[in-house]
């Protein structure tokens, strides 16, 4: 089938017509519909998305919503063109590439570039980029869902999850709270009934104390080093960094890692291989004005400019609010009984699987399903143990972005995820 017209089957709204893409130059041809656009949000706010309806009977699949984190990074850039979305990015630059293990096979895609000034969204107002923060973000991702929705209706009572990674740790909790808080009024009522987290960033000092053991653990940095950082910082203090001793041991571990590639430390640095190796290529990409147009990026009289981070938030201390811990969320939303899986790449050293071990251990759950093996086409893919309200995962040999070096294995879990059933725990499966 021809990927330029698919018959829209949600219904004759003009908006949905308007966003449909039909020309993307490059894209594999496809028998499903996607569309992309902006939703304002609030006083000249604009929000950019890409939608993949799923491959097949995506009137009876969930809504996923993807994001991506930084706080900065484009959730089109990472989530929807280098690990789970139906087209990849092609590494010489020319064409995209059909996803054989795209998460669309499963459930209707959303990615979201949130906040603005990420990626293709943006505001009309300048003094909107020297405000961000957590809660600015949670909430403009709520408003877009309720605007997205007028303009997708049929997916207004969907089953509705938030999945994200890294940063996004933190906004997919934060807006998975929002809606839980405001789900009371029906008329804002958001089908919504799980999570899913990868290598998330949680609580701040489990975050860092994890990201320091697991250096040393894995031979990044020296006993001596080791010694100084567990005796001269308190990540419980926020004022811990004015201790030199500190700051010293901690920038001696960023020192290290910028030897290698600290979001997969057994990748070497001179392949492409991590999530991060595309950027370049997809820059370049997306900067052609033949693809702006296709996917819609205009805020209707100029084509937008687009980076895969914004660096002025990600490299800066412009993001004004950050809560140190979701974990009180985490608890609020268990109680709440909607589903809560995470899951790490066991090769990260940026959000170390340690790091999520330390926070998930706060919540003090019971256990239901004893630590034990998940496997994938008859190999160990990693272990998982369950918890009252929770499912924790490893990826055996996986980076910081799982589905780049798991891609196959990723879609199975969350496959299972979806279904609510535990990740296959014999190898026959």
């Amino acid at each position: 089938m021809s990927p330029e017209i698919v018959a829209v089957r949600d219904n004759n709204n003009s908006a949905i017509i308007d966003d449909l893409v039909t020309n993307l130059p490059g894209q594999p041809l496809v028998d499903f519909n996607h569309y992309a656009g902006y939703v304002t949000v609030n006083n000249g706010r604009a929000l950019f998305y890409w939608f993949f309806e799923a491959i097949t009977n995506p009137q009876d699949k969930p809504l996923v919503l993807w994001l991506n984190g930084g706080p900065g990074c484009s959730s089109v850039g990472y989530g929807a063109t280098q690990e789970i979305g139906p087209f990849l990015v092609d590494t010489d630059g020319k064409a995209l590439k059909f996803n054989n293990y795209s998460w669309n096979k499963e459930a209707n895609m959303l990615f979201l570039e949130s906040p603005v000034g990420v990626g293709f969204s943006y505001s009309n107002s300048t003094k909107d980029y020297e405000n961000l923060e957590d809660d600015i973000t949670a909430n403009d991702a709520y408003n877009f869902l309720h605007n997205w929705f007028l303009k997708f209706p049929s997916y207004r009572t969907r089953t509705f999850y938030i999945a994200g990674e890294s940063y996004a740790g933190k906004y997919v909790p934060e807006l998975a709270e929002l809606i839980y808080d405001r789900n009371s009024d029906p008329s804002l009522h958001i089908n919504l009934k799980g999570i899913l987290l990868g290598n998330p960033e949680t609580s701040d000092p489990e975050d860092w104390l994890g990201l320091v053991d697991y250096a040393w653990s894995h031979a990044v940095i020296s006993d001596e080093t080791y010694k100084k950082i567990r005796t001269s910082c308190d990540f419980n203090r926020s004022d811990t960094w004015k201790n030199k001793d500190c700051s010293d041991g901690v920038d001696e571990i960023l020192k290290q890692y910028n030897e290698i590639d600290i979001y997969s430390l057994y990748t070497s640095v001179c392949f492409a291989s991590t999530a991060r190796s595309n950027d370049q290529t997809l820059q370049t990409q997306m900067k052609r004005s033949s693809r702006k147009k296709a996917l819609h990026a205009s805020d209707g009289h100029n084509l937008k400019n687009w980076s895969i981070c914004n660096d002025d938030i990600y490299n800066s201390w412009n993001w004004n609010k950050s809560k140190a811990s979701v974990i009180p969320i985490y608890r609020k939303l268990i109680s709440g009984g909607l589903r809560i899986w995470v899951y790490s790449g066991d090769t990260d050293g940026r959000v170390p699987v340690l790091s999520t071990r330390y926070s998930l251990s706060i919540l003090g759950l019971g256990i239901t399903k004893q630590w034990r093996p998940w496997y994938h086409e008859k190999e160990v893919s990693g272990w998982y143990q369950e918890y009252e309200g929770l499912t924790f995962a490893t990826f055996r040999g996986a980076g910081h972005a799982v589905p780049c070096f798991k891609p196959s294995n990723s879609l199975a879990f969350f496959s299972s995820f979806l279904l609510g059933q535990s990740p296959p725990s014999t190898r026959s499966t």
